[in-house]
């Protein structure tokens, strides 16, 4: 009697995780990150050049006028070439974009920028992923809405795709 009681204990075991599994897959999936850096300044820092091409990055570039993006990006991240063309359309429609190159290498940047094309007006270089890491970001490519304080105010994590634009530009505007 007893041995038949073990027989149906892994059966059980399997039951039960097949029916987890399965309420799991029923249940909605949530795609929104709440970063708890909304609402907050950006963090102070200064950044070198990522390349000889442009000026580095700064939180003082952020505070004063209009709001901007902040976007954290490497040359090796291939998420980051499939948002390229997003972020031009961002540049022509007169959105200021500032760049940080994460654990990159000059050469890299200006290859990535001459095939891939260039929306920045500034890129910092964060070789340690210091400011990525302090201002919430995990991963690349990330994109910040900053508004004319320097507050954060709106997070978009990957890359950039073009139904993603119109929401941009609104959380652009709600940042004024």
């Amino acid at each position: 009697m007893r041995s038949r009681l073990y027989l149906w204990v892994p059966l059980a075991l399997f039951a039960f995780f097949a029916g987890v599994a399965a309420y799991m897959l029923t249940q909605e999936k949530d795609e929104f990150v709440q970063s708890a850096m909304i609402g907050q300044p950006l963090p102070d820092f200064t950044l070198e050049p990522a390349y000889d091409g442009l000026p580095g990055a700064a939180k003082t570039d952020f505070v004063g006028r209009g709001p901007r993006l902040l976007n954290i990006w490497a040359s090796w991240c291939l998420p980051c070439i499939a948002e390229a063309p997003q972020l031009e359309a961002l540049q022509a429609r007169g959105v200021e974009i500032i760049g940080i190159a994460i654990r990159d290498r000059p050469g890299d940047v200006a290859n990535f920028l001459a095939r891939h094309g260039n929306p920045y007006t500034r890129i910092g270089s964060d070789p340690i992923s210091e400011v990525q890491l302090a201002v919430g970001s995990s991963g690349v490519p990330e994109t910040f809405v900053i508004d004319a304080k320097g507050v954060i105010r709106y997070q978009h994590i990957g890359d950039i795709r073009e139904g993603d634009v119109p929401k941009l530009l609104a959380e652009l505007e709600k940042a004024r």
